[in-house]
């Protein structure tokens, strides 16, 4: 009987460890993916510490190093962006940073926009090169951009869109021309752009003689930057202003579609309006600003208006413009007063149904950020 139960057994004794072996190979497979994912994860640990190694080494040698230019053009860069300002502050003093933005401010032209020197073409202009719509599009190209500038030959074609009344979230640019019944387009001036939501401006819009919006209150700087009844492009002081004083204005200047942007240089936001007033060129000390994505707007004697936006932040490998590079441009262009607008990402130009310049961020490369304003080009 114990030789037969032992017979018997033996089957049992084999099936056991028949099942241990696909055990210990699945344990082994699970040992050999763990060691896997393990050495992987090490190696990209390893890519990105050394990426940010030589991240922080080259922007400590830029702030660092013997090149002035470098240091200070990045420092105006970087006081620019809506979200990256505290890297300056990583390798610089506040004092060092302060002294950085004093050189490279631009004195404010102390005079106001004079309508007499803009005389609006009564007929149509001669030369050639405007399209069957009334409108050149050219490109531009600079050391460290690359632009398209809209040339309006009628400045009562050009408006401000908006989203009017007012909610959470903005539209995209496209949204703002083909809404509006326009052919062209570009992004207009301050805004909330929190979480890219866009739905309020900030300080002024002024849509076709209508205040959609007025709280001037509390912003250091600011500019109207529109046009009245005549079609001049104009750019005002609105500093301190409270809005029963700005309404006044609007009022009084018969202002028909105006926004706001803001003259501030400091470590919170470093801004510039002024480019060009009644023929004088700002004077730019170094770069007068960082290199960003800029739009901005100017009028030429002939009362045609000029749209430029540029690109940057790395975007085919371009920096941006700075304040010196615009003034440049709209002086080339015959620009009598001009003006810089809301830029960084905001910075967009739609025409003729597609985006002809565009966000620079990943997630809006072919379409806009969203705007509660634009300056739009109506259909004629």
């Amino acid at each position: 009987m114990e030789e037969e139960k032992a017979i018997v057994s033996a089957p049992e004794e084999d099936g056991a460890l028949g099942n241990q072996r696909p055990n210990r190979k699945k344990g082994e497979a699970v040992n050999l993916v763990l060691r896997v994912t393990g050495r992987f994860l090490l190696v990209m640990i390893t890519i990105v510490v050394a990426v940010a190694a030589t991240l922080y080494i080259t922007l400590y040698l830029i702030c660092r190093g013997p090149s002035v230019a470098a240091r200070e053009l990045f420092v105006t860069t970087f006081l620019e962006t809506g979200q990256m300002k505290f890297v300056a502050s990583m390798f610089l003093t506040r004092e060092e940073i302060d002294e950085i933005i004093r050189r490279n401010s631009m004195p404010v032209i102390e005079q106001e926009v004079d309508p007499s020197l803009i005389v609006v073409a009564a007929d149509e202009p001669e030369e050639d090169s405007f399209d069957i719509d009334g409108i050149e599009l050219i490109e531009i190209s600079g050391r460290t951009f690359f632009a398209k500038m809209l040339i309006v030959n009628d400045p009562s074609r050009v408006k401000l869109a908006t989203t009017y009344p007012w909610s959470e979230y903005g539209m995209e640019l496209a949204e703002l021309v083909e809404k509006s019944g326009a052919v062209a387009g570009v992004n207009g001036g301050l805004y909330q752009s929190d979480s890219n939501k866009g739905g309020r401006p900030i300080g002024l819009a002024v849509s076709q003689g209508e205040i959609q919006y007025n709280s001037p209150e509390g912003w250091a700087g600011l500019y109207l930057i529109g046009f009245d009844y005549k079609n001049i492009l104009r750019i005002i002081d609105i500093e301190g202003m409270s809005a029963a004083e700005l309404k006044t204005l609007i009022e009084e200047e018969g202002i028909r579609d105006a926004v706001a942007f803001q003259e501030e240089y400091s470590d919170a936001n470093n801004h510039f309006v002024q480019l060009i007033i009644n023929g004088e060129a700002r004077m730019a000390r170094n770069l007068g600003s960082g290199a960003n994505p800029r739009t901005a707007i100017g009028q030429r004697a002939d009362g045609a208006v000029l749209l430029l936006v540029t690109d940057g932040r790395g975007a085919s490998g371009h920096l941006g413009a700075t304040a010196a590079d615009l003034i440049s441009i709209m002086t080339e262009y015959g620009a009598v007063n001009a003006a810089n607008l809301d830029g960084g990402s905001s910075s967009c130009m739609y025409y003729n149904g597609q985006y002809e310049m565009t966000s620079v961020t990943l997630y809006y490369a072919n379409s806009s950020w969203r705007l509660p304003t634009g300056f739009v080009v109506e259909s004629r």
